[in-house]
């Protein structure tokens, strides 16, 4: 979520910045959807000398095969967002739109949203597209391992795509 300015490059920014803030946004709501009860077995699943397994179980929602997998599809939920115009400040950001099944009812008001057809959610899924292929061992490392800070982690320092913007620390 980021200030749209007018200038191409400053435009791309906004863009990739909103697109990786979603990626984080919709990946944790994922996670979240996920019984942190269930596990998966991972490991090299040889034999050892008595017998039993070599393998281990960690926690389904965040292993690499449920990431990789959740990942996958992270792209397609951009239509869900569109250019977001502040009433007060007038600062443009992209933000999500289209509420969750979990919302209840939680609308956003849509008069403030400006939607620019197909054009508008394509720029962001493509933008989405090419973090997720660019960073994407990045991405999950990150999800693996921190349940905290992931979106300033991701967006600021490992692809610098929010780093130095007025909206770097703001929540979706």
């Amino acid at each position: 979520i980021i200030l749209i300015e007018t200038t191409e490059g400053k435009k791309d920014k906004v863009l990739y910045c909103s697109a990786c803030r979603a990626i984080v946004d919709e990946l944790n709501y994922s996670i979240r959807q996920i019984d942190p009860k269930k596990t998966i077995n991972v490991g090299a699943f040889r034999l050892k000398p008595d017998g039993s397994l070599a393998d281990k179980k960690v926690p389904l929602a965040r292993s690499e095969t449920n990431l990789s997998e959740l990942l996958d599809g992270v792209c397609g939920s951009m239509s869900d967002y569109a250019l977001h115009v502040d009433p007060d400040t007038k600062k443009k950001q992209y933000k999500r739109f289209a509420p969750r099944s979990s919302d209840a009812g939680d609308f956003p008001d849509f008069n403030n949203f400006k939607f620019d057809g197909p054009e508008g959610s394509n720029a962001l899924k493509f933008a989405c597209e090419s973090i997720v292929e660019e960073f994407e061992d990045d991405i999950i490392s990150l999800f693996a391992k921190e349940t905290d800070h992931v979106v300033e982690k991701l967006c600021n320092e490992v692809s610098d795509h929010c780093k130095g913007t007025k909206f770097q620390s703001d929540e979706l």
